[in-house]
């Protein structure tokens, strides 16, 4: 126990696979003890954190539906049962992707994403929220995306959920910063996961061409700057809305 304790404490939300896997893996490797999050894919969270466990990491895998506050709560009790310590690092990157023309979406399309996208990132924040003030210190990052930026045709409601994650980003680092806690948000582009296996290959291609630096990101990209968000480096570094979409996007 003594050395998890010299350990920093990460939370990965969506942690199963795609960003979220890539950010766990990143942080362990970094020294970080990792809590993976994920709804309905434990057992690949678990079969990541034996792999983690293995290459000498601290790591634990945890199933909730984030959108229930019940959930939620129990959730970071267990966390924190298990790693005998409180959040130092929460990272909100469970999310859902949605493409429909506006005049046939429904509630439920609208529900769905802000209670996934959004409300999530809301019961997660304020999770952690007094222990961090507490001790005076904490990271939070927030995965948005290029689209909350500037709105996407035919993705309205998803653009509008990953944009109220960037203005629960601003004013939160702006309550926090005071307490030593820094809030930012990772805007992702197009990046290779499984959200993009709805698309061909010529599709993808034509993605690819679109994007300034001739490729599609991966989400060891997008792992890159979470980890640096979350480091002692980016102390200084808040309230901010990190693009990783290779150009796609200025």
């Amino acid at each position: 126990m003594s050395a998890l304790q010299n350990r920093r404490l990460a939370v990965v939300t969506g942690a199963s696979r795609g960003i979220g896997a890539a950010a766990a893996e990143l942080l362990s490797e970094r020294g970080y003890a990792v809590a993976l999050v994920c709804k309905s894919n434990l057992s690949m969270a678990e079969a990541l954190a034996d792999r983690l466990n293995e290459r000498g990491g601290e790591a634990h895998a945890f199933s909730a539906d984030l959108s229930c506050e019940a959930e939620v709560t129990a959730l970071f009790d267990a966390i924190e049962a298990h790693f005998g310590k409180t959040v130092d690092v929460l990272v909100n990157n469970a999310g859902i992707a949605h493409a429909n023309v506006f005049a046939c979406e429904t509630n439920t399309d609208y529900d769905a994403l802000f209670d996934t996208n959004v409300r999530s990132v809301f019961l997660c924040c304020r999770a952690v929220y007094d222990a961090m003030v507490a001790k005076k210190w904490g990271r939070i990052i927030n995965v948005s995306s290029m689209w909350g930026v500037t709105g996407a045709s035919c993705e309205v409601l998803y653009s509008a959920s990953k944009a109220a994650v960037i203005g629960l980003t601003k004013g939160l680092a702006l309550e926090l910063a005071p307490s030593g806690i820094t809030v930012n948000a990772v805007a992702p582009g197009v990046i290779k996961t499984d959200m993009l296996d709805c698309y061909d290959e010529e599709t993808l291609a034509e993605l690819a061409e679109e994007t300034p630096v001739g490729r599609l990101g991966t989400p060891a990209d997008v792992a890159a700057v979470i980890a640096f968000l979350a480091s002692e480096e980016a102390g200084f570094v808040t309230g901010q809305v990190i693009g990783t979409n290779g150009g796609f996007i200025t």
